[in-house]
């Protein structure tokens, strides 16, 4: 345990920030690898824009060269044959030169390096047309040997030769660019993939110090449990080992008092009940001998007879009280029946008493203990219920004794059944627990009290062979 301890404070020191840590760490990951993955698909859409415009311009120079050579094959074939069939077909292939032209000045119209071989070649492409229409203006006017001849003169092929060479410049150019984007885009792919492997490798080793130090942080919060669950049995344990001892003392001192009260019983019985016997016999004597002439000795002799006499019932009052002679000569019914009917007598209360046919042989902690609480609940009855009818009833079966004791009374307050300061429940309750019994005090909807006590058969009775009443 104390290796927990040791790692508990060296956490705790740290606080819970460090398991925050790695989940802060990967949200700014993400958003790091957020951007550079933006980045990189910018530069690929960069390289594609390249590729694209390279793509564009090789094929504006492929379509001009492309409608340029038409031009010539039809004009070439009308100069063979003079048929009108090929000066249409020449005719319709140089009106769509100019609109080819112009989309090439289009594509090439951001970049500045080539806009002087666009201007040329606007320049040579229009001086071709007129060369190839003016040949066909000599075949018309002196015939087809004209124009051929015309055609092997330099008329025909300067400008062609000279279209053709800034095209080729213009195409090398072209796949040049070409090859740099495509070179460009690949390094830009390549890029993004490695940042993207680094990224997922990086936040899996993020998750799994992030997965650790949760586990860390689980194993630790286990250990205190486990700890603080040890400690509970711990003081648990100690708090039954100590109430069991209070128990213990308390039922000592309980029997002590008994003992007690029981002892001083018998000494006022034997000593005091015997000087009081003796005095007044003395008295009496006195009284027998006494000159019949001498009234006011004989009024004070009798007067102190009268005291002596309560004197004795003071003695018996008092003797009753500590240890009632009816309980241990009798039994406890009779002890009940003599509290009952003093409590009753001295209230003015309506007593109803249930017992058994034959009492059964309880011990003596039985007896005392059932009659010191059907005492305490007498008199709890007396001074707070204001009961008119009190009701006892005892019962004895198999399982042990019962006694229920209920009254007509106000009752008692829920609060007050568990209140620390009701020692007179509190004393019950201990009584019929140190005999392994049970106490139960209830207030009905119907007003009044109902106290019930049960005590098993193998504490409350004597082992006798004949069977227990019912």
């Amino acid at each position: 345990m104390s290796r927990v301890n040791i790692l508990g404070e060296a956490l705790d020191g740290l606080g819970r920030w460090y398991v925050a840590v790695p989940p802060f760490l990967i949200i700014g990951f993400l958003a790091a690898l957020f951007f550079l993955t933006g980045a990189g698909q910018e530069r690929l859409q960069e390289a594609g824009g390249r590729l694209q415009d390279t793509a564009q311009r090789e094929l504006a120079i492929d379509e001009l060269q492309t409608a340029l050579a038409r031009s010539v094959a039809t004009q070439r074939g009308y100069l063979l044959t003079g048929d009108p069939k090929y000066l249409k077909s020449h005719e319709r292939v140089v009106a769509e030169v100019e609109p080819k032209l112009e989309r090439l000045r289009k594509v090439y119209q951001g970049s500045t390096s080539a806009i002087a071989d666009v201007r040329n070649l606007h320049v040579l492409i229009g001086k071709r047309l007129a060369d190839l229409s003016m040949l066909v203006t000599i075949q018309r006017a002196q015939g087809a040997a004209a124009a051929v001849a015309s055609v092997k003169t330099s008329v025909g092929t300067d400008a062609g030769e000279a279209i053709a060479d800034v095209m080729e410049q213009m195409r090398g150019r072209e796949a040049t660019e070409h090859v740099a984007a495509a070179t460009h885009w690949s390094q830009s792919l390549l890029l993004t993939r490695w940042i993207t492997v680094a990224g997922t490798i990086f936040n899996m080793l993020l998750v799994g110090v992030a997965a650790r130090l949760v586990y860390m942080d689980m194993r630790r919060r286990t250990a205190q449990t486990a700890e603080l669950l040890d400690q509970k049995l711990q003081l648990e344990r100690e708090a039954e080992e100590r109430n069991r001892e209070l128990v213990e003392l308390s039922t000592h001192l309980q029997s002590v008092a008994e003992r007690e009260k029981a002892g001083l019983a018998r000494e006022l019985h034997d000593e005091l009940g015997g000087l009081l016997v003796g005095a007044r016999m003395d008295i009496s004597w006195a009284e027998q001998h006494l000159a019949p002439d001498d009234s006011d000795m004989k009024h004070r002799l009798q007067r102190v007879q009268q005291n002596l006499s309560a004197s004795v019932d003071l003695k018996r009052r008092i003797i009753e009280e500590l240890r009632p002679t009816l309980l241990d000569n009798v039994g406890l019914f009779a002890a009940l029946r003599w509290q009952l009917k003093e409590t009753c007598g001295s209230a003015g209360l309506k007593c109803i008493e249930s017992y058994p046919e034959e009492e059964p042989t309880l011990n003596s902690e039985a007896a005392i203990a059932l009659f010191r609480i059907a005492q305490e609940a007498f008199t709890n009855i007396l001074k707070h219920s204001a009961a008119k009818t009190v009701d006892i009833t005892l019962n004895v079966d198999l399982g042990g004794i019962v006694m229920q004791i209920s009254d007509d009374g106000r009752g008692i307050p829920a609060g007050r059944l568990t209140a620390t300061g009701s020692h007179g429940l509190a004393s019950m309750r201990h009584r019929v627990r140190a005999l392994g019994g049970r106490l139960d005090v209830r207030s009905p909807a119907s007003g009044g009290t109902v106290l019930l006590v049960q005590l098993p058969a193998a504490t409350a009775l004597l082992h006798v062979d004949k069977p227990l009443p019912i």
